[in-house]
This record gives structure tokens, C-alpha cells and sequence, in this order.
């Protein structure tokens, strides 16, 4: 069965979309120099800035781009494009990893970096309201007195809105969940310049769709997220980290799986095969052992983080873990937590030159053990170096290949592996991407990932957007 999933993709896997690309009429561009003066630009490399992420895809730069300071210059700018036929590419921080700000058709990107502003914080609601150009450090240092914290923490230090827009997540994630379960509004810029709110501040409503849940992970394919509420929680009473190796993957990932399945409340539980631990030890100056680890942290009251980790221990012995070493001070928790958002670093540090090709699954927590044991044996006989990183808590991991871009065969060959891990993920009815996205990387997956329903995404997207001038060529073909 799974060798039919491998041919389906060998055969479908593709470059980016070859869209048509017209020159940008410049009497738009007179249009939105008189609205923005100086913060239009058509630099070379400010434009070059803005058609590439941090992705190993090819950049595609736009034509221009509008540093917005409101949602109203946003609707502003979307509405001349819209009059012109003009693509328009929301921009935040430029950490995307499959090629979501690559302007394939050229146009208008629209900068939101520049709408930084914490709105309003509802202490005794536990939300904020931000624009989309917050980021997630600034809104944490923002929130340092007040008793609470927001958790979801990609590696990068991404905006809000560039995280709602690809539904991102990170290590926190097997505890608060990703931001499709902590986004409770969008205010939205449509494709026509008009602006909505997705919801209001109540906890639950079951007042018409959930526009919210659609706009969440939609790539600015729909529309331009310019602000954004989102759920925050108490800082727990106490918080504890600890490191453990195990002899084999195999043995880390079951213990991952049997923690999960007695529901211990874990708040971090992070997969590092040796790869990555040698790749870390060297960039982030640490000593660990060069073996398959598994990065913990524990919040709770005290009494209650003891008996997390008591469980976790004993759990983690019956698969020979070893025993665990403690980062007991909030300097040495972020120092350790410092180093596993570097990893994509640390990778490519260990080849120097090297480009990064970063993807990701994610499977049924069931089926993780084999989905990983199986793509360690396909790395284990390629000739590309490669890293593996988990945030196996909810069946998700990542790989990153350090690839040499002057070698074709060398990409080719990351291609492959890719194509091979995430038609397993989907055999064993899992995802082709958990939080990286959709982009133009993975476009092709999604026939076989939705079947029909990618049919209905399509009818969605030419409703809000019938020119198909929000991001074209991402997530869906039109």
C-alpha cells in the first residue's frame, strides 16, 4: 500500500506554480505613493527582502512593497490592487519555511512589520488584542507583570499575524495547543478592501460560521490578517525541565507515546535524534550526550510537578532513558529551551555553506513510532545529512536536510526523501504538513491528503477572491 503512495507523489511532485506575471501599471503605484509617501518602495533590495522566507525555495520577488501602519492603509492598498487585478502578499517576518511570501506573480507586498501595537490586554478575560506585527517575544516582555504568558512558540520569534495565517504551533503545543485553539478573532482585509471581524471577545459562540477557524491557517489566500486576539494563561506556580537519552529512537519515541496515553499533563516533550544533539552541543555550547534525547518541561503547583515527573521518570526507565538531568534555575531552562529553537540553526552550522530544507508530518500519536523508525531508515542509507526534531507530544516531527544548492542531485535527492515522509505520514492518516504550512511546497500533497474536498477549498477561495489576487499560487490551484 505504501509503495502506491510513493509512486502517486513521484509522479505529482512539482516546482512552484508557473503563474503569469504582468508588469505592475504604474499608475498604481502613483496611487499608493500618494497614500504612503515613503513607505512605498520599489528598491531592488527591499523587494528581493520580501520574496524570500527562510525556506530553501527559490525567491520571487514582488514588485513593490507597502509598509501598512492600520488596518484601514491595509484595506486602503488591497482596494487600489483590487481595482488594478494586482496581487497582494502579506509579509510579517519573513520566517516561513515553504514558500508562503514568494510573490510568484509579482504585485504588491504589503509589509504589516510596522503594526506593532498591543492593543489591549483583558487581564481578568485572559486575552490581547495585537496587530499582526507583534511578535511573540514582544508580547511575552509585554506581559511580564501581569501574571500571564501567551505559549505558542515556534522557533522563530515570528509575528502573530504570520503565525495565525499559517496555523503555527511549537513546543508548547501538547499542553496549550496551536494557534487554531488559541485565536478567538481575526479583524480580516478581503480580497475587495473590505474589513470583518471573525468573532467577538465571548468564550464560545454558536452565532453563524466559524470564520475564525477559516481565516486561521489560510496563508493570506483569503484575505489579510491585521489583527489578532489571542487566549492567554496564568504563569504555572512552578516550572521544571529535564533531559533524558535513551539507547535508540525507537525506545525515546514509545516512552513519548505511553506518557501521552496516561494523560500526563506534560508541557513540553521534545524528540532530538543524535544528529541534532551533536548539532546543538557544538552551536549552543553544551555537553549533552550524542544520543536520541527527549527535552521535558513540567508546570503546575509544585506538588503537582513532582508527581509529573515522577510518572515521566518511571516511564522513561522502563524504555531505558537514563537518568534525567535537571535545568532547575529560569537561566538553564532558557538556555536548554534557547538551543532547541536554534536547531535549525545548529543544523546548518554543521555544514557550513549549506541551505536548509525544512519539512514536516504529522501522524496519530499511535502510529509516530513507525512513521519515525521508517524515515530514520530512509535518511540512514542517503547521502544528504539531515537532522530530526519533534514535537512528538502530538505526534508531529521535522526533518532538515543541509543541502549543498550547487548540487542538483543533492536536492533531488531532499525531494525524494520529503516526498517519501509525507506519503507515509498520509498512509498512516496523518498530515503532509502539522505547522509549517502549505505554501507552494506542499500544494501538490493536498489531492491525495483531501481528495474532494480540496474541490470545496477551491469554491471558498473563488468566493472571497475571484480575481485570485491574495497570494496566488499558494495552498490551492486556480
Amino acid at each position: 500500500m505504501l509503495e502506491r503512495w510513493f509512486s502517486i507523489f513521484s509522479a505529482t511532485a512539482m516546482p512552484a506554480p508557473a503563474l503569469h506575471r504582468e508588469p505592475i501599471d504604474k499608475s498604481l503605484l502613483a496611487q499608493l505613493h500618494q497614500l504612503l509617501g515613503d513607505r512605498l518602495s520599489t528598491a531592488t533590495a527591499v523587494c528581493d527582502h520580501h520574496g524570500k522566507d527562510e525556506s530553501y525555495h527559490a525567491p520571487h520577488s514582488p514588485d513593490a512593497v507597502a509598509f501598512a501602519h492600520s488596518t484601514e492603509e491595509v484595506s486602503a492598498i488591497v482596494k487600489l490592487c483590487s481595482d488594478h487585478k494586482t496581487p497582494v502578499i502579506a509579509f510579517g517576518t519573513g520566517t516561513s519555511l515553504e514558500g508562503q511570501v514568494a510573490a510568484l506573480a509579482g504585485g504588491v507586498c504589503i509589509d504589516l512589520s510596522q503594526m506593532n501595537q498591543i492593543l489591549r490586554v483583558n487581564v481578568e478575560d485572559l486575552d490581547a488584542v495585537v496587530q499582526a506585527g507583534v511578535t511573540r517575544k514582544q508580547l511575552n516582555e509585554y506581559l511580564r507583570d501581569t501574571g500571564l504568558f501567551f505559549p505558542i512558540d515556534p522557533g522563530a520569534d515570528a509575528s502573530l499575524g504570520g503565525m495565525a495565517a499559517t496555523r503555527a504551533s511549537g513546543t508548547n503545543a501538547v499542553r496549550y495547543g496551536t494557534m487554531r485553539e488559541n485565536v478567538l478573532a481575526l479583524t480580516v482585509v478581503l480580497a475587495d478592501g473590505r474589513v470583518i471581524r471573525t468573532a467577538r471577545r465571548a468564550r464560545k459562540s454558536a452565532a453563524g460560521y466559524d470564520l475564525t477557524r477559516l481565516f486561521v491557517g489560510s496563508e493570506g489566500t483569503l484575505g489579510i490578517i491585521t489583527e489578532v486576539t489571542v487566549r492567554l494563561y496564568g504563569i504555572p506556580d512552578a516550572i521544571s525541565a529535564a533531559v533524558c537519552d535513551f539507547p535508540t529512537i525507537e525506545d525515546a519515541v514509545n516512552s513519548v507515546i505511553l506518557t501521552i496515553q496516561n494523560g500526563v499533563p506534560v508541557a513540553r516533550i521534545e524528540l532530538l535524534d543524535a544528529a541534532q544533539m551533536a548539532a546543538i552541543n557544538n552551536y549552543s555550547k553544551l555537553n549533552h550526550k550524542v544520543a536520541p534525547t527527549l527535552f521535558f518541561e513540567f508546570h503546575g503547583s509544585p506538588a503537582g510537578v513532582a508527581e509529573q515527573a515522577e510518572t515521566v521518570k518511571a516511564i522513561a526507565s522502563e524504555h531505558g532513558g537514563n537518568e534525567f538531568r535537571w535545568a532547575t534555575t529560569s537561566e538553564e531552562r532558557s538556555k536548554l529551551w534557547q538551543a532547541r529553537h536554534d536547531a535549525y540553526y545548529a543544523a546548518l552550522a554543521q555544514r557550513p555553506g549549506s541551505k536548509g530544507w525544512a519539512t514536516d508530518v504529522c501522524v496519530p500519536i499511535s502510529r509516530l513510532a513507525e512513521c519515525i523508525s521508517e524515515t530514520k531508515r530512509d535518511l540512514a542509507s542517503s547521502p544528504v545529512p539531515s537532522a530530526l526534531v519533534g514535537h512528538v507530544g502530538d505526534g508531529n516531527f521535522h526533518l532538515v536536510f543541509m543541502i549543498d544548492p550547487q548540487q542538483p542531485e543533492e536536492i533531488a535527492e531532499a525531494g525524494r526523501l520529503n516526498d517519501r515522509m509525507v506519503a507515509r505520514a498520509l498512509a498512516m492518516e496523518g498530515t503532509s504538513t502539522g505547522e509549517h504550512g502549505v505554501g507552494y511546497g506542499k500544494m501538490d500533497f493536498l489531492v491525495s491528503e483531501h481528495g474532494e474536498a480540496l474541490s470545496v477549498m477551491r469554491s471558498i477561495k473563488s468566493a472571497l477572491d475571484p480575481d485570485n489576487i491574495m497570494n496566488p499560487g499558494k495552498i490551492v490551484r486556480m
